[in-house]
Parts: structure tokens; sequence; C-alpha cells
């Protein structure tokens, strides 16, 4: 890992413009950015792995990763993607505990390291971006939960309509990355390759999607929205 000066240390213009700093003034946001380490992490690489006792809080500057779950057998479950400009394990950092979950780069992800010590300092100094950080993690918990009851309560079919539809927010195509092929979309809708199969083909003979190998697209977005409605 690599320590960057602040003149090179793009970071710091990131810093500027997180909501959970807002209000911090500059020399307190460049010796933020002067403690953080820099990493690059392979296709595959285990950023970090359950169990472990993480001492840094990650913003992921380029690239996607995923956080999953494993099973004693070697099941998955992806409990979400991480994507360029989100921070993550504010959970590892802040409770001081083993990380309940397993961060993995789904393709070439450069990311910096802000440790615990200097988010500390910032911590008891400012109380407001304690709270701000505390409403982020809140937020991810509310959606935790509600992948929880969508596992346990919908359909295959229903969750890879609302999948999408999440996925497509301000458009009707969702770009064909690695997050997108079929095992890592099963895995993160709590199936198996071959009954996700079937629903593609279900949907796509209804002239709901259409897939090929750059994009999905929404050609019935109330169609769809039906379907991720069902139970």
């Amino acid at each position: 890992m690599t320590k960057l000066s602040a003149p090179s240390n793009p970071l710091l213009k990131r810093l500027q413009s997180f909501d959970f700093l807002r209000g911090l003034d500059t020399p307190t946001l460049t010796r933020l950015a002067e403690s953080a380490a820099w990493k690059v992490f392979a296709p595959d690489a285990v950023v970090f792995w359950e169990g472990d006792t993480e001492s840094n809080l990650y913003f992921l500057q380029y690239g996607s990763l995923k956080v999953l779950k494993s099973s004693p057998d070697g099941r998955e479950q992806v409990l979400r993607f991480i994507r360029a400009g989100e921070i993550f394990n504010e959970v590892g950092v802040l409770a001081k505990k083993p990380n309940p979950v397993t961060a993995v780069a789904l393709e070439e992800s450069g990311i910096w390291l802000i440790p615990r010590g200097a988010l500390e300092a910032i911590l008891l100094a400012h109380p407001q971006t304690a709270l701000r950080i505390i409403e982020n993690m809140a937020e991810k918990i509310i959606g935790l939960v509600t992948l929880a009851a969508d596992l346990s309560l919908k359909t295959v079919e229903a969750r890879f309509a609302k999948l999408l539809l999440d996925s497509a927010e301000e458009g009707d195509a969702i770009e064909r990355r690695r997050w997108t092929n079929q095992t890592e979309l099963a895995s993160r809708l709590g199936t198996v390759p071959d009954v996700l199969s079937r629903v593609i083909r279900e949907l796509t003979k209804a002239g709901i999607i259409e897939m090929d190998k750059q994009q999905i697209r929404i050609l019935d977005r109330a169609g769809l929205s039906a379907r991720a409605k069902s139970e």
C-alpha cells in the first residue's frame, strides 16, 4: 500500500464532496487524506474476509465489489454490490468487532483505506460527522432488512424484476458488467443459475426484457413492475 502526499493525493477532493464529512475544514480533511493508503485489487481478490477485524474505512474510487455471506458448504449469498464512489465497512471500523461479511473485487478496483485512528479523531472532535455516518449505516441496514424480507417472501422472478428496476433507475438499459452475469445475479437473488435462466427465458418470451452480451433492456416497464410485486 502506498501513501501519497497531499498535493498529489486525489482523495482530498473526494472527501470534500462526501455528505458525511460536510462542514469539516480543509486542514482537517487534508490530514484525513494524508492518513489514507491506496491499494489496487485484482479481479476476484478478497478485500477482507468475514471474521477479519478490520481497522479501515474503505472508499471505492473505481471498480466494483460484491459483499457476501458464505455457508459451510461454499454457497454464497450476495448482500449488495458496491460501485465506484461508495464508502463501506462502517461496521468493521466503528464496531471494533469481527467483520460479518466478505468483500470481493468483481473487476480491478482501486480503494482508499482510511485508518480507524484518523477517523476516530474526527468523530470525537465533530459529533455531527458521527451522526451522518450512523445515518448512512442505518440506510444500509434498512436495505438488508428489505433483502431478508424479499428472500423469504418473494419468488425469484419477483426478486429479479425488482433488481432490474432498481438498477435501471435512470433509463431502461442496464450495462452487462461482471456483476450481471447469471452466476453473480443468482447469488444476489438467493437462487441458482438454472432457476434464474428459466426466469429470464420467461420474461424474454413475454416481451418484458431483452438481453444480449452488452445490455439488459427493459421493454415493458409496467409489466416488469407487475412481476416485481407478485409473491
